[in-house]
């Protein structure tokens, strides 16, 4: 199971009005479990673009990168780990400055 220790969130700008709905992006850093294939000794952080749109709202893309090199990582999540990171996105993107 992941944790998130620390986070960012931004609004991100359609300035030709192409996209429905509004798009955030988050930086959350994870604490990933010693014993978890995804672990690293650099740390990770996940990039996570969240879109809302009224009647529904979810991840439109994510990226995993490590914290002190800010190499990608080529993993994907589990639902599980899906489920929790679009959770923390949903309670906070409210948060963005617009």
């Amino acid at each position: 199971m992941l944790a998130i220790t620390g986070y960012s969130v931004e609004f991100v700008k359609d300035p030709f009005g192409i996209l429905t709905g509004e798009r955030y992006e988050f930086e959350l850093d994870l604490d990933v479990p010693e014993d978890d294939e995804l672990h690293s000794e650099d740390g990770l952080y996940a990039r996570v673009i969240y879109r809302v749109e009224e009647g529904r709202s979810g991840i439109v893309k994510y990226e995993l990168y490590e914290r002190s090199t800010r190499k990608y990582v080529d993993f994907e999540l589990e639902d599980e780990e899906l489920s929790q990171l679009a959770a923390f996105c949903e309670e906070h993107w409210q948060e963005a400055d617009k």
